[in-house]
């Protein structure tokens, strides 16, 4: 349930704002046009209607329609004794964020009809008044029709949103747990006898280098055989794990920036990017993550992107226009920054932040892993 002032669920200054000149409207009124003990009694009837209106907020759930129904009862007493009909905007608001359907089916179906009810007797009452007012009356009414149902829509379908998005975190945990088990027993069933097997041998090797030098040699030779046949099956075990591949990453990137009617200016060539599949996978995971806080914090209009990799390194530059942020909380892990820097310090790389004009995250991969590689084909 939102906060009883809540118009503009983003901008809680904004709402009180109108909220302010909702609730001056009625005494205004009320003040211009009546007596003094008339304006005693309808500034009580205010006073008394606004506060059912914040204790409907306070209120639980089964206590709720009992301070509505008391809203509806003035509402009507306002509209017959004053002529002033606009207090059934605030109902209409709270019922709309009413989150049971049946309560809220039964609010609505009755503030509408107390609402036109309390009108068509206006007019019998105060037929002049009412009808210079018309045109207000008429959109006050479709007020009470049209904003109960749009809220309910809406928070209904937020409600619908914050679960799917749960589901899609819970599946995700799933998805990550059931990988680990797979993997682990992949590795238990790869490496497992493999590496008892190299553990008895080697037991046995010792025991005959001096009784038998012939049969330990033989003994050492089953001992690297072994250790090959178990560093093959390790290696295709992690070629068929999926990564993360740069060029993957930042098509869905360039769908997260588009999306937040963001530009982005993209330099790199992705098809000159050859580096071991961890260092790609972490580079794609915190470039994500860039990407993300600009995103949700920067409120930027361009993202600029940049990379090359030279035969020692691979670095990226994400840059925005944005806000940028204090340099004082970069690792405290506010923005995901954190994990960022322990992603990369990981692979001995460095993460560099300037928050300026904007901010500019600088990733540093070294590539001694590749050139190993070279050194051993070689």
């Amino acid at each position: 349930m939102q906060t009883w002032y809540s118009i503009i669920p983003k901008s809680p200054m904004l709402s009180i704002y109108i909220w302010i000149i909702f609730c001056i409207m009625p005494f205004f009124f009320i003040i211009q046009s009546f007596t003094l003990w008339q304006i005693i009694v309808g500034v009580v009837i205010i006073f008394c209607y606004f506060l059912c209106h914040y204790f409907s907020f306070r209120a639980k759930p089964g206590l709720k329609y009992m301070w509505i129904s008391f809203q509806m009862v003035l509402n009507i007493a306002m509209t017959l004794i004053f002529g002033y009909v606009y207090l059934s905007l605030f109902t209409a608001f709270f019922i709309g964020n009413i989150k049971q359907a049946v309560g809220f089916y039964i609010m609505y179906g009755l503030h509408i009809g107390f609402t036109v009810l309390s009108i068509v007797g206006g007019y019998f009452i105060y037929l002049d008044l009412f009808i210079a007012q018309t045109p207000f009356i008429i959109i006050n009414v479709l007020g009470v029709v049209l904003l109960p149902f749009t809220l309910y829509s809406k928070t209904k379908r937020e409600n619908l949103e914050g679960e799917l998005e749960t589901a899609r975190e819970r599946i995700s945990e799933l998805t990550v747990f059931e990988e680990r088990q797979r993997i682990a027993r992949d590795l238990h069933d790869t490496l497992g006898q493999k590496l008892s097997m190299i553990g008895l041998k080697s037991d046995l090797a010792m025991r005959l280098i001096d009784k038998n030098p012939q049969q330990a040699v033989s003994e050492i030779k089953d001992i690297r055989q072994t250790a090959s046949i178990a560093l093959k099956e390790v290696r295709e075990l992690v070629a068929d794990m999926r990564a993360v591949r740069i060029e993957e990453e930042l098509f869905r990137v360039e769908q997260i920036l588009k999306a937040a009617q963001i530009k982005l200016r993209l330099n790199g060539d992705t098809t000159e990017i050859k580096m071991p599949t961890l260092a790609e996978n972490v580079i794609s995971m915190c470039m994500k993550e860039a990407v993300t806080n600009i995103v949700k914090h920067s409120e930027a209009t361009i993202c600029r992107i940049t990379f090359y990799q030279s035969d020692d390194e691979f670095q990226m530059t994400i840059q925005d226009n944005g806000t940028g942020f204090e340099r004082s909380n970069e690792f405290e892990g506010g923005n995901g920054l954190k994990g960022m820097n322990e992603r990369i310090e990981f692979l001995n790389g460095s993460l560099e932040i300037d928050s300026g004009d904007g901010t500019t995250v600088t990733l540093k991969v070294p590539l001694a892993i590749t050139h190993q590689k070279r050194e051993e084909l070689a």
